[in-house]
């Protein structure tokens, strides 16, 4: 798994670039404070090579939890800035701090 930031000159903006190599997955998203925790709002495409991918805008200064739903299971990335626990789930979330 992978995160890329790409932070733009222009605004307070940072390109965050989401990659999980998941071959044998039929669905992939990412969800997080960022979206509400929407399950649909921020699915990655699958490429060629079997790795799902996506851009997300996100205002930087902040931190955003994030997780992803790989096939209806939760999972986290290894590359994550920080982790929180969130007692809701009973699992740590992933922060990417911008």
């Amino acid at each position: 798994m992978a995160i890329k930031k790409q932070y733009l000159k222009s605004k307070p903006v940072c390109k965050v670039t989401f990659s999980v190599p998941a071959e044998e997955a039929k669905s992939v998203a990412v969800v997080g404070s960022f979206n509400e925790w929407n399950t649909e709002a921020t699915e990655l495409k699958k490429l060629k090579n079997g790795t799902f991918k996506g851009t997300v805008d996100l205002p930087s200064d902040n931190s955003y939890e994030f997780r992803y739903l790989v096939d209806g299971a939760y999972t986290n990335d290894d590359q994550a800035d920080a982790y929180a626990f969130n007692e809701f789930a009973g699992a740590e979330n992933c922060v990417i701090n911008l």
